[in-house]
């Protein structure tokens, strides 16, 4: 293994599957705790389950509970409060371990506001810990592994999963349940967390935790930004419906390569009015162009950055600014 003997790592926890306890170790459905009637583990819990960790890395734990994983704002104090984490000199990297459903979110998030070069690693599983052949201990045996090598330093936040080390701007979730859910797809992974060490084949060109401008300790709210999807027969009052009910921007996951479908029209009317529009495309994988038949003026072209991602940049680059050649900016460099 590459790992550093005994560095330092504090393990995080969030909602999510792989800390959960099924019935029996045959559930694979039914395992959070109002199903189940058992609850989530500790990290503490986890790491006396699978004391390899402790040959591993030292672990600091982080005793204050699961941190809350919905909102904008549960983001927001998460990032601070790891940055405040990761500026400790008895601390060397971190893991995070949350679900699986918006762990890229979290990820990518992360990857933006948190000015450390230290490793920052987000992992999750498929499959409760205490399930037959569950993916939740070796994720998390490599999530600490990885955040204690070396090698992971500056590379910015990543993901481990499946043995796979992906960076949080390209990875996303691919699978309802199978275990090789997170994926860069057209970018591919990192690196590997195999049996005889970790190893890193690419790193991540754009600009992320040391290199952001974003800084979350002078950040007190986030705008909302809601995403939209359209499809043949979608209703094209939506977007004004949106900023009805408070949006401050919209990003469009696009048909195609990012056309707004029959929100066209509609979308052309509120960029008019000043609402910012970022493009982005519901396809899975290429590049939002900011220029031919798809794209209209005044909107934001999101690169490759799915929907969900854009808006997560698209909410921190508007704490700084409204001018949309400046937003755009954002989603060139990011």
């Amino acid at each position: 293994m590459s790992a550093s003997p005994r560095r330092r790592i504090c393990l995080m926890m969030g909602p999510g599957t792989l800390p959960s306890q099924g019935r029996d170790r045959m559930d694979l459905t039914h395992y959070n705790a109002k199903l189940s009637g058992k609850p989530r583990l500790t990290p503490r819990e986890m790491v006396a389950a699978v004391p390899e960790i402790e040959d591993i890395a030292q672990i600091v734990h982080d005793d204050e509970g699961a941190n809350e994983q919905a909102t904008h704002e549960d983001l927001r104090c998460l990032s601070r409060k790891i940055s405040g984490i990761l500026a400790r000199r008895d601390v060397d990297g971190l893991v995070y371990i949350q679900g699986t459903n918006t762990l890229e979110e979290t990820a990518y998030f992360l990857n933006l506001t948190v000015r450390s070069d230290k490793p920052m690693v987000v992992v999750g599983a498929q499959r409760p810990f205490t399930a037959i052949s569950t993916d939740a201990h070796l994720n998390l045996v490599n999530a600490i592994r990885v955040a204690a090598c070396e090698e992971a330093r500056g590379k910015g936040v990543v993901t481990v999963t499946n043995s796979e080390i992906n960076a949080a701007r390209d990875v996303t979730k691919t699978s309802t349940y199978q275990v090789q859910t997170f994926q860069s797809r057209d970018l591919g992974v990192l690196g590997y967390a195999d049996a005889d060490r970790i190893v890193f084949y690419r790193a991540p060109l754009r600009r992320h935790t040391t290199q952001s401008e974003f800084d979350i300790m002078a950040i007190e709210a986030l705008p909302a930004v809601e995403v939209l999807y359209p499809h043949t027969g979608s209703n094209p009052g939506l977007p004004r419906a949106a900023v009805a009910l408070g949006a401050r921007a919209l990003v469009i996951a696009g048909v195609g390569a990012g056309a707004l479908g029959l929100f066209t029209e509609e979308l052309k009317t509120l960029v008019a009015e000043g609402v910012i529009v970022a493009r982005s495309a519901r396809v899975g994988e290429g590049r939002v162009l900011a220029i031919g038949n798809t794209h209209e003026e005044g909107m934001i072209a999101t690169d490759n950055l799915n929907a969900q991602k854009a808006a997560i940049l698209l909410a921190l680059a508007l704490t700084k600014t409204r001018d949309p050649r400046e937003l755009q900016r954002f989603f060139d460099e990011y």
